[in-house]
């Protein structure tokens, strides 16, 4: 059975945008984690922008249907927290320039 890297999980990942802003998560620094145990089961770690997003729930659906595309993945979970809160610094410098902060 092929290994599912890391690699592959934020590449998947990477096409699941940020309605609000336009952005992929990943670029948007939203992803604080990723785990792949010894099944290829995969635990995301994920926060969103804002706390009251009405869109967290098709959110943390997306990136779980993203990562159930990668072949031989296993279980896929999707993990919302809030610790540490982001901000517009966890964003990459393509994403904060856009967004005014660069």
């Amino acid at each position: 059975m092929a290994t599912v890297t890391k690699d592959q999980v934020y590449e998947a990942i990477k096409t699941v945008i940020d309605p609000e802003v336009g952005f992929n998560l990943v670029d948007m620094g939203l992803i604080y984690d990723v785990e792949i145990d010894e099944n290829n089961d995969v635990h995301v770690k994920m926060t969103l922008s804002t706390r009251g997003c009405p869109l967290h729930q098709m959110m943390q659906q997306w990136v779980k249907e993203a990562v159930e595309r990668i072949p031989d993945v296993g279980e896929v979970s999707v993990e919302i927290v809030w610790d540490p809160p982001w901000n517009i610094s966890m964003a990459s410098e393509n994403v904060k320039k856009a967004l005014g902060a660069g």
